[in-house]
Protein backbone atom coordinates (compact mmCIF):
# COMPACT_ATOMS: atom_id res chain seq x y z
CA UNK A 1 0.00 0.00 0.00
CA UNK A 2 0.92 2.89 -1.31
CA UNK A 3 1.93 6.02 1.63
CA UNK A 4 -0.78 7.82 2.62
CA UNK A 5 -0.49 11.76 2.18
CA UNK A 6 -1.95 15.27 2.77
CA UNK A 7 -3.64 16.21 0.19
CA UNK A 8 -3.48 20.00 -1.48
CA UNK A 9 -6.87 21.60 -0.69
CA UNK A 10 -8.27 20.88 -3.77
CA UNK A 11 -10.98 18.76 -2.49
CA UNK A 12 -12.96 20.31 0.63
CA UNK A 13 -11.76 20.88 4.01
CA UNK A 14 -13.24 19.76 7.12
CA UNK A 15 -13.48 22.22 9.85
CA UNK A 16 -10.77 22.69 11.93
CA UNK A 17 -10.19 21.57 15.57
CA UNK A 18 -8.07 22.96 17.74
CA UNK A 19 -5.75 23.93 14.94
CA UNK A 20 -5.75 20.99 13.07
CA UNK A 21 -6.87 21.14 9.51
CA UNK A 22 -8.31 17.99 8.17
CA UNK A 23 -8.52 17.11 4.63
CA UNK A 24 -9.35 14.59 2.64
CA UNK A 25 -6.00 11.41 2.37
CA UNK A 26 -4.87 10.02 -1.05
CA UNK A 27 -3.47 7.01 -1.61
CA UNK A 28 -3.49 4.01 -2.95
CA UNK A 29 -6.07 1.55 -1.00
CA UNK A 30 -7.26 4.89 1.19
CA UNK A 31 -10.51 4.23 3.05
CA UNK A 32 -13.48 6.24 2.07
CA UNK A 33 -13.75 9.33 4.35
CA UNK A 34 -10.16 9.07 6.04
CA UNK A 35 -8.86 12.46 6.56
CA UNK A 36 -5.45 13.15 7.12
CA UNK A 37 -3.94 16.87 9.35
CA UNK A 38 -0.22 17.49 10.44
CA UNK A 39 0.84 19.40 13.96
CA UNK A 40 4.46 20.57 14.55
CA UNK A 41 5.36 19.57 18.24
CA UNK A 42 9.04 20.11 19.49
CA UNK A 43 12.38 17.97 19.08
CA UNK A 44 12.87 18.22 22.42
CA UNK A 45 10.18 19.19 25.00
CA UNK A 46 12.42 20.92 27.22
CA UNK A 47 13.73 23.18 24.93
CA UNK A 48 10.77 23.66 22.51
CA UNK A 49 12.51 25.81 19.58
CA UNK A 50 13.31 23.21 17.27
CA UNK A 51 10.31 21.42 15.24
CA UNK A 52 8.97 18.30 13.52
CA UNK A 53 5.67 18.16 12.00
CA UNK A 54 3.73 14.62 12.76
CA UNK A 55 1.24 13.45 10.12
CA UNK A 56 -2.39 12.24 11.84
CA UNK A 57 -5.63 10.58 10.18
CA UNK A 58 -8.91 10.11 11.03
CA UNK A 59 -12.42 7.92 10.68
CA UNK A 60 -15.37 10.87 11.88
CA UNK A 61 -17.82 8.79 13.93
CA UNK A 62 -20.82 7.77 11.55
CA UNK A 63 -23.39 8.64 13.73
CA UNK A 64 -22.28 12.05 14.91
CA UNK A 65 -25.09 12.93 16.86
CA UNK A 66 -24.12 9.79 19.48
CA UNK A 67 -20.26 10.65 19.27
CA UNK A 68 -18.76 9.95 22.48
CA UNK A 69 -15.43 11.62 21.51
CA UNK A 70 -11.88 10.22 19.95
CA UNK A 71 -10.10 7.13 20.04
CA UNK A 72 -6.63 7.95 19.45
CA UNK A 73 -4.66 4.67 18.85
CA UNK A 74 -1.02 4.87 19.94
CA UNK A 75 0.87 2.18 17.37
CA UNK A 76 4.95 1.21 17.25
CA UNK A 77 5.18 3.48 13.87
CA UNK A 78 3.08 4.00 11.32
CA UNK A 79 0.02 4.92 13.04
CA UNK A 80 -1.28 6.17 9.62
CA UNK A 81 -1.58 2.50 7.72
CA UNK A 82 -2.37 0.86 10.82
CA UNK A 83 -5.79 3.03 10.65
CA UNK A 84 -6.25 2.26 7.34
CA UNK A 85 -5.83 -1.48 7.28
CA UNK A 86 -7.84 -2.11 9.76
CA UNK A 87 -10.66 0.54 9.34
CA UNK A 88 -13.16 -2.42 7.94
CA UNK A 89 -12.74 -3.86 11.37
CA UNK A 90 -13.53 -1.18 13.25
CA UNK A 91 -17.21 -0.07 11.81
CA UNK A 92 -18.75 -0.42 15.38
CA UNK A 93 -16.28 1.48 17.23
CA UNK A 94 -16.71 4.03 14.28
CA UNK A 95 -20.37 4.76 14.68
CA UNK A 96 -19.72 6.53 18.17
CA UNK A 97 -16.02 7.47 17.99
CA UNK A 98 -13.70 9.74 15.58
CA UNK A 99 -10.85 7.10 15.13
CA UNK A 100 -7.61 8.76 15.14
CA UNK A 101 -4.19 7.64 14.20
CA UNK A 102 -0.81 9.37 13.85
CA UNK A 103 2.66 8.50 12.59
CA UNK A 104 4.92 8.65 15.51
CA UNK A 105 8.54 10.72 15.94
CA UNK A 106 10.21 7.58 15.15
CA UNK A 107 8.86 7.91 11.40
CA UNK A 108 10.36 11.24 11.01
CA UNK A 109 13.51 9.82 12.13
CA UNK A 110 14.16 7.25 9.79
CA UNK A 111 13.42 9.56 7.18
CA UNK A 112 16.30 11.89 8.32
CA UNK A 113 18.80 9.91 9.94
CA UNK A 114 22.18 10.74 8.43
CA UNK A 115 24.12 7.52 6.60
CA UNK A 116 26.23 7.33 9.61
CA UNK A 117 23.58 5.78 11.42
CA UNK A 118 22.92 2.93 9.32
CA UNK A 119 25.68 0.50 9.65
CA UNK A 120 26.17 -1.98 12.38
CA UNK A 121 28.33 -0.98 15.18
CA UNK A 122 30.17 -4.39 15.78
CA UNK A 123 28.97 -8.21 14.70
CA UNK A 124 26.97 -8.70 18.26
CA UNK A 125 27.27 -12.15 19.84
CA UNK A 126 26.20 -14.28 22.86
CA UNK A 127 29.46 -12.45 25.74
CA UNK A 128 30.80 -15.49 27.58
CA UNK A 129 32.46 -12.86 30.22
CA UNK A 130 32.85 -9.55 31.69
CA UNK A 131 35.56 -8.95 29.24
CA UNK A 132 33.70 -9.52 26.36
CA UNK A 133 30.69 -7.60 27.36
CA UNK A 134 32.77 -4.53 28.24
CA UNK A 135 34.69 -4.61 24.59
CA UNK A 136 31.38 -5.35 22.90
CA UNK A 137 29.49 -2.29 24.88
CA UNK A 138 32.24 -0.17 24.22
CA UNK A 139 32.55 -0.89 20.31
CA UNK A 140 28.53 -0.07 20.36
CA UNK A 141 28.98 3.13 22.13
CA UNK A 142 31.51 4.09 19.09
CA UNK A 143 29.07 3.91 16.82
CA UNK A 144 26.66 5.41 18.56
CA UNK A 145 28.27 8.03 19.07
CA UNK A 146 28.98 9.04 15.77
CA UNK A 147 25.35 8.91 14.92
CA UNK A 148 24.64 11.55 17.43
CA UNK A 149 27.49 13.38 16.45
CA UNK A 150 25.75 13.09 12.42
CA UNK A 151 22.64 13.85 13.66
CA UNK A 152 21.11 17.42 12.71
CA UNK A 153 18.18 16.93 13.95
CA UNK A 154 18.35 16.19 17.45
CA UNK A 155 15.91 13.28 17.39
CA UNK A 156 18.39 11.01 18.21
CA UNK A 157 18.39 11.86 22.03
CA UNK A 158 14.68 12.25 22.24
CA UNK A 159 12.97 9.22 20.49
CA UNK A 160 11.82 7.80 24.00
CA UNK A 161 8.29 7.10 24.66
CA UNK A 162 8.33 9.97 27.65
CA UNK A 163 8.80 12.57 24.50
CA UNK A 164 5.86 10.23 22.47
CA UNK A 165 3.79 10.79 25.06
CA UNK A 166 4.05 14.10 25.13
CA UNK A 167 2.97 14.36 21.69
CA UNK A 168 -0.01 12.35 22.62
CA UNK A 169 -0.93 14.86 24.68
CA UNK A 170 -0.20 18.11 22.18
CA UNK A 171 -2.83 15.55 19.91
CA UNK A 172 -5.09 15.32 22.46
CA UNK A 173 -4.81 19.21 22.98
CA UNK A 174 -5.31 19.95 19.14
CA UNK A 175 -8.39 17.68 19.33
CA UNK A 176 -10.11 20.17 21.85
CA UNK A 177 -10.69 16.82 24.54
CA UNK A 178 -10.31 16.91 27.93
CA UNK A 179 -10.47 13.05 28.13
CA UNK A 180 -9.71 10.55 25.21
CA UNK A 181 -9.94 6.74 24.53
CA UNK A 182 -6.91 4.83 23.55
CA UNK A 183 -5.93 2.02 22.09
CA UNK A 184 -1.96 0.82 21.90
CA UNK A 185 -0.88 -2.25 20.74
CA UNK A 186 2.90 -3.70 20.61
CA UNK A 187 5.86 -1.50 21.25
CA UNK A 188 3.27 1.45 21.25
CA UNK A 189 2.29 0.07 24.82
CA UNK A 190 5.74 1.90 26.17
CA UNK A 191 4.51 4.77 24.91
CA UNK A 192 1.04 4.23 26.57
CA UNK A 193 2.90 3.23 29.72
CA UNK A 194 4.67 6.84 29.52
CA UNK A 195 1.36 8.85 29.03
CA UNK A 196 -0.02 7.17 31.90
CA UNK A 197 2.92 7.94 34.02
CA UNK A 198 2.85 11.42 33.01
CA UNK A 199 -1.13 12.14 31.85
CA UNK A 200 -3.13 9.38 33.78
CA UNK A 201 -6.13 12.13 34.61
CA UNK A 202 -6.17 12.31 30.85
CA UNK A 203 -6.93 9.24 29.95
CA UNK A 204 -11.36 7.73 29.80
CA UNK A 205 -10.39 4.50 28.54
CA UNK A 206 -7.39 2.45 27.41
CA UNK A 207 -7.50 -0.99 25.36
CA UNK A 208 -4.06 -2.52 25.08
CA UNK A 209 -3.20 -5.47 22.58
CA UNK A 210 -0.16 -7.45 22.52
CA UNK A 211 2.03 -4.88 24.27
CA UNK A 212 4.79 -5.36 26.83
CA UNK A 213 5.98 -3.89 30.06
CA UNK A 214 8.83 -1.92 30.15
CA UNK A 215 8.32 -0.23 33.42
CA UNK A 216 9.28 -4.23 34.78
CA UNK A 217 12.57 -3.88 32.83
CA UNK A 218 13.46 -5.36 28.95
CA UNK A 219 15.30 -8.58 30.48
CA UNK A 220 11.77 -9.46 32.57
CA UNK A 221 10.33 -8.94 29.39
CA UNK A 222 12.35 -11.23 27.81
CA UNK A 223 12.27 -14.11 30.61
CA UNK A 224 8.59 -13.68 29.86
CA UNK A 225 9.16 -14.92 26.30
CA UNK A 226 11.44 -17.45 26.94
CA UNK A 227 8.62 -19.88 28.00
CA UNK A 228 6.36 -18.78 24.47
CA UNK A 229 9.59 -19.97 22.49
CA UNK A 230 9.55 -23.21 23.99
CA UNK A 231 5.88 -23.74 23.68
CA UNK A 232 6.07 -22.55 20.09
CA UNK A 233 8.48 -25.13 19.21
CA UNK A 234 6.77 -28.00 20.70
CA UNK A 235 3.34 -26.74 18.90
CA UNK A 236 5.57 -26.65 15.51
CA UNK A 237 6.90 -30.42 15.98
CA UNK A 238 3.41 -31.82 16.78
CA UNK A 239 2.21 -30.34 14.01
CA UNK A 240 5.05 -31.58 11.55
CA UNK A 241 4.57 -34.96 13.38
CA UNK A 242 0.43 -35.24 11.30
CA UNK A 243 1.81 -32.94 8.42
CA UNK A 244 3.12 -34.73 5.77
CA UNK A 245 4.28 -31.60 3.73
CA UNK A 246 6.92 -30.66 6.82
CA UNK A 247 10.48 -31.25 5.77
CA UNK A 248 10.91 -33.01 8.89
CA UNK A 249 8.13 -35.26 8.66
CA UNK A 250 8.79 -38.14 10.60
CA UNK A 251 11.60 -37.32 12.86
CA UNK A 252 11.51 -35.49 16.15
CA UNK A 253 10.94 -32.02 14.90
CA UNK A 254 11.91 -30.60 18.76
CA UNK A 255 15.12 -32.66 18.67
CA UNK A 256 16.21 -31.91 15.68
CA UNK A 257 15.90 -28.35 16.40
CA UNK A 258 17.79 -28.61 19.42
CA UNK A 259 20.61 -30.56 18.10
CA UNK A 260 20.87 -27.70 15.49
CA UNK A 261 21.19 -25.11 18.06
CA UNK A 262 24.03 -27.10 19.80
CA UNK A 263 26.03 -28.12 16.59
CA UNK A 264 25.61 -24.39 15.28
CA UNK A 265 27.42 -23.12 18.74
CA UNK A 266 30.41 -25.50 17.94
CA UNK A 267 30.54 -24.81 14.82
CA UNK A 268 28.70 -21.90 12.94
CA UNK A 269 27.09 -22.11 9.58
CA UNK A 270 28.55 -19.05 7.34
CA UNK A 271 25.60 -17.89 5.40
CA UNK A 272 25.04 -15.42 2.90
CA UNK A 273 22.73 -12.75 1.96
CA UNK A 274 22.14 -10.59 -1.23
CA UNK A 275 20.52 -7.61 1.20
CA UNK A 276 22.71 -8.26 4.11
CA UNK A 277 26.04 -9.50 3.30
CA UNK A 278 28.05 -12.52 4.84
CA UNK A 279 27.87 -13.90 8.62
CA UNK A 280 27.63 -17.08 10.48
CA UNK A 281 24.44 -19.17 12.10
CA UNK A 282 25.23 -19.63 15.60
CA UNK A 283 22.90 -21.95 18.18
CA UNK A 284 22.44 -18.53 19.50
CA UNK A 285 21.24 -16.48 16.60
CA UNK A 286 18.76 -19.33 16.09
CA UNK A 287 17.13 -19.12 18.91
CA UNK A 288 16.02 -15.38 18.28
CA UNK A 289 14.09 -16.79 14.94
CA UNK A 290 11.71 -19.33 16.41
CA UNK A 291 8.46 -17.99 14.48
CA UNK A 292 5.79 -16.53 16.32
CA UNK A 293 2.93 -17.46 14.15
CA UNK A 294 2.48 -20.23 12.01
CA UNK A 295 1.29 -18.09 9.37
CA UNK A 296 -1.56 -17.88 6.66
CA UNK A 297 -2.10 -21.67 5.96
CA UNK A 298 1.02 -22.99 7.97
CA UNK A 299 3.46 -21.42 5.15
CA UNK A 300 5.87 -20.01 7.83
CA UNK A 301 6.10 -23.05 9.75
CA UNK A 302 6.73 -25.04 6.33
CA UNK A 303 9.14 -22.62 5.55
CA UNK A 304 10.92 -23.16 9.07
CA UNK A 305 10.94 -26.44 8.47
CA UNK A 306 12.49 -26.50 5.11
CA UNK A 307 15.18 -24.34 6.45
CA UNK A 308 16.04 -26.73 9.81
CA UNK A 309 16.07 -29.52 8.05
CA UNK A 310 18.78 -27.58 5.07
CA UNK A 311 20.76 -25.97 8.22
CA UNK A 312 21.04 -29.62 9.98
CA UNK A 313 22.79 -30.54 6.74
CA UNK A 314 25.04 -28.04 6.53
CA UNK A 315 23.00 -25.53 4.33
CA UNK A 316 21.57 -22.47 6.30
CA UNK A 317 20.52 -20.36 3.31
CA UNK A 318 17.04 -20.31 4.23
CA UNK A 319 17.67 -18.27 7.43
CA UNK A 320 20.36 -16.59 5.79
CA UNK A 321 17.99 -13.44 5.35
CA UNK A 322 16.30 -13.13 8.58
CA UNK A 323 19.28 -14.24 10.33
CA UNK A 324 21.32 -11.08 9.08
CA UNK A 325 18.91 -9.03 9.61
CA UNK A 326 18.33 -9.31 12.73
CA UNK A 327 21.91 -9.40 13.80
CA UNK A 328 22.14 -6.16 11.65
CA UNK A 329 19.27 -4.41 12.78
CA UNK A 330 20.03 -4.87 16.76
CA UNK A 331 23.53 -3.29 16.25
CA UNK A 332 22.18 -0.64 13.90
CA UNK A 333 22.65 3.19 16.09
CA UNK A 334 20.02 4.49 13.93
CA UNK A 335 17.74 1.93 14.73
CA UNK A 336 18.83 1.26 18.15
CA UNK A 337 17.87 5.28 19.17
CA UNK A 338 14.36 4.30 19.01
CA UNK A 339 14.31 2.32 22.24
CA UNK A 340 17.88 3.13 23.75
CA UNK A 341 16.22 5.43 25.88
CA UNK A 342 13.90 3.33 27.25
CA UNK A 343 16.15 1.27 28.70
CA UNK A 344 16.09 -1.36 26.04
CA UNK A 345 19.68 -2.82 27.07
CA UNK A 346 21.46 -4.69 30.12
CA UNK A 347 21.97 -1.76 32.20
CA UNK A 348 25.41 -3.78 33.54
CA UNK A 349 27.08 -7.15 33.47
CA UNK A 350 25.87 -8.06 36.89
CA UNK A 351 22.37 -7.70 35.25
CA UNK A 352 23.16 -9.70 32.43
CA UNK A 353 24.90 -12.69 34.59
CA UNK A 354 21.45 -12.17 36.75
CA UNK A 355 19.25 -12.48 33.58
CA UNK A 356 21.28 -15.29 32.51
CA UNK A 357 20.74 -17.94 35.55
CA UNK A 358 17.26 -16.99 35.59
CA UNK A 359 17.14 -17.95 31.97
CA UNK A 360 18.76 -21.36 32.25
CA UNK A 361 16.21 -22.36 34.55
CA UNK A 362 13.21 -21.42 32.78
CA UNK A 363 14.71 -22.67 28.45
CA UNK A 364 18.51 -23.56 28.81
CA UNK A 365 18.45 -24.03 24.81
CA UNK A 366 17.50 -20.18 24.96
CA UNK A 367 19.77 -18.81 27.57
CA UNK A 368 21.84 -16.45 26.04
CA UNK A 369 22.04 -12.82 26.25
CA UNK A 370 18.93 -11.38 24.53
CA UNK A 371 20.28 -10.06 21.21
CA UNK A 372 17.83 -7.07 21.04
CA UNK A 373 18.88 -5.98 24.33
CA UNK A 374 22.69 -6.04 23.51
CA UNK A 375 23.63 -3.48 21.44
CA UNK A 376 21.85 -0.69 23.77
CA UNK A 377 24.63 -1.61 26.38
CA UNK A 378 26.13 0.76 24.85
CA UNK A 379 23.94 4.03 24.57
CA UNK A 380 26.05 6.93 25.82
CA UNK A 381 23.65 9.13 27.28
CA UNK A 382 21.39 8.88 30.35
CA UNK A 383 18.40 7.08 29.97
CA UNK A 384 15.25 9.26 29.45
CA UNK A 385 12.74 6.87 30.54
CA UNK A 386 14.18 3.92 32.97
CA UNK A 387 11.84 1.28 34.30
CA UNK A 388 10.01 2.11 37.59
CA UNK A 389 6.95 0.94 38.52
CA UNK A 390 3.86 3.05 37.31
CA UNK A 391 2.06 5.16 39.70
CA UNK A 392 -1.67 3.91 38.91
CA UNK A 393 -3.40 5.95 41.87
CA UNK A 394 -5.69 8.03 38.83
CA UNK A 395 -5.56 5.53 36.37
CA UNK A 396 -9.22 3.58 35.38
CA UNK A 397 -8.86 -0.08 34.60
CA UNK A 398 -7.86 -1.21 31.32
CA UNK A 399 -8.63 -3.66 28.64
CA UNK A 400 -5.65 -5.77 27.35
CA UNK A 401 -5.82 -9.00 25.03
CA UNK A 402 -3.14 -10.70 24.28
CA UNK A 403 -2.67 -14.18 22.61
CA UNK A 404 -1.66 -18.16 24.54
CA UNK A 405 0.56 -18.49 21.41
CA UNK A 406 2.70 -15.41 22.36
CA UNK A 407 1.75 -12.13 23.97
CA UNK A 408 -0.73 -12.69 26.50
CA UNK A 409 2.01 -13.00 29.89
CA UNK A 410 3.24 -9.96 28.30
CA UNK A 411 0.42 -7.81 28.36
CA UNK A 412 -1.56 -9.49 31.66
CA UNK A 413 1.93 -8.13 33.52
CA UNK A 414 1.21 -4.45 32.46
CA UNK A 415 -2.50 -4.71 33.01
CA UNK A 416 -2.04 -6.00 36.28
CA UNK A 417 -0.08 -2.78 37.60
CA UNK A 418 -3.78 -0.91 37.39
CA UNK A 419 -6.66 -2.05 40.03
CA UNK A 420 -9.62 -3.49 38.33
CA UNK A 421 -8.20 -4.37 35.27
CA UNK A 422 -9.34 -7.41 32.42
CA UNK A 423 -7.19 -9.22 30.29
CA UNK A 424 -8.33 -11.57 27.77
CA UNK A 425 -6.72 -14.73 26.63
CA UNK A 426 -7.54 -15.25 22.90
CA UNK A 427 -6.81 -18.98 22.14
CA UNK A 428 -4.49 -18.85 19.21
CA UNK A 429 -1.50 -17.01 17.31
CA UNK A 430 -1.49 -13.94 15.83
CA UNK A 431 -0.18 -10.38 16.99
CA UNK A 432 -2.64 -7.25 17.49
CA UNK A 433 -6.03 -9.30 17.60
CA UNK A 434 -8.10 -6.30 16.59
CA UNK A 435 -6.29 -5.01 13.64
CA UNK A 436 -6.22 -8.30 12.45
CA UNK A 437 -9.97 -8.73 12.02
CA UNK A 438 -10.66 -11.01 15.14
CA UNK A 439 -13.99 -10.57 15.73
CA UNK A 440 -14.32 -11.81 19.52
CA UNK A 441 -11.60 -9.47 20.71
CA UNK A 442 -13.34 -6.31 18.71
CA UNK A 443 -16.37 -7.19 20.26
CA UNK A 444 -15.41 -6.81 23.84
CA UNK A 445 -13.12 -3.52 22.90
CA UNK A 446 -16.08 -2.11 21.15
CA UNK A 447 -18.17 -2.52 24.50
CA UNK A 448 -15.44 -1.41 27.04
CA UNK A 449 -14.19 1.46 25.01
CA UNK A 450 -18.02 2.63 24.08
CA UNK A 451 -19.84 1.52 27.49
CA UNK A 452 -16.60 1.21 29.83
CA UNK A 453 -17.72 -2.13 30.68
CA UNK A 454 -15.09 -4.88 31.07
CA UNK A 455 -15.68 -8.83 30.58
CA UNK A 456 -15.68 -10.87 33.67
CA UNK A 457 -12.42 -11.57 34.50
CA UNK A 458 -11.13 -14.85 33.19
CA UNK A 459 -12.91 -14.13 29.69
CA UNK A 460 -11.28 -16.03 26.62
CA UNK A 461 -12.34 -15.94 23.14
CA UNK A 462 -11.70 -18.96 21.03
CA UNK A 463 -8.98 -18.59 17.67
CA UNK A 464 -10.57 -17.66 14.83
CA UNK A 465 -9.51 -18.50 11.28
CA UNK A 466 -7.41 -15.96 9.82
CA UNK A 467 -8.49 -14.19 7.02
CA UNK A 468 -7.92 -14.99 3.12
CA UNK A 469 -5.32 -12.20 2.60
CA UNK A 470 -3.13 -12.07 5.56
CA UNK A 471 -3.31 -8.92 6.84
CA UNK A 472 -2.92 -6.51 9.80
CA UNK A 473 0.34 -5.27 11.82
CA UNK A 474 3.53 -6.79 10.74
CA UNK A 475 2.54 -6.54 6.83
CA UNK A 476 4.02 -3.57 6.81
CA UNK A 477 8.39 -4.04 6.66
CA UNK A 478 8.75 -0.66 8.18
CA UNK A 479 6.65 -1.61 10.67
CA UNK A 480 8.71 -4.34 11.19
CA UNK A 481 11.76 -2.35 11.84
CA UNK A 482 10.61 -0.86 14.55
CA UNK A 483 8.70 -3.02 16.21
CA UNK A 484 10.44 -6.32 15.82
CA UNK A 485 11.50 -7.94 19.00
CA UNK A 486 8.19 -6.34 21.07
Amino acid sequence: MAALAVMSPTASAASDDGGLTWRACEGEGTPTGLQCAAIEVPVDWAQPDGKITLDLARLSATEPAGRIGSVLSISGGYGIEDLSRGAANLTELRRRFDLVGFNTRTTVWITQMPEACKEPGAVLHDPRNKKQYTAQAAAMTKALTTCQQADATGLFTHLDALSIARDVEAIRQALGEQRLSFTAHSLGGVAAAAYARLFPQRIRAMYVDSVGNQTKGWPAHHLQLLPVSQRMIARFAEWCADTPACALHGQDAEAVWRRLLRAADRHPIPVTSPQHGTGKLTGWLLGALVPRDPGPQNADWLTFATSVDKAARGDGSGFADVALFTARYSATPGALAMSCGDERGYTSYAQLEDFLGKARKIAPEYAGAEISLLGCTGWPLPVANPARPLPTRDLPPLLGVGTTWGSYPLTKSFTSMIPGSVTIAYDGPGHVTYLSGKKCPILHATTYLTDLTLPKPGTTCPAEEPPAEHGGVGTNKRDEAITQAW
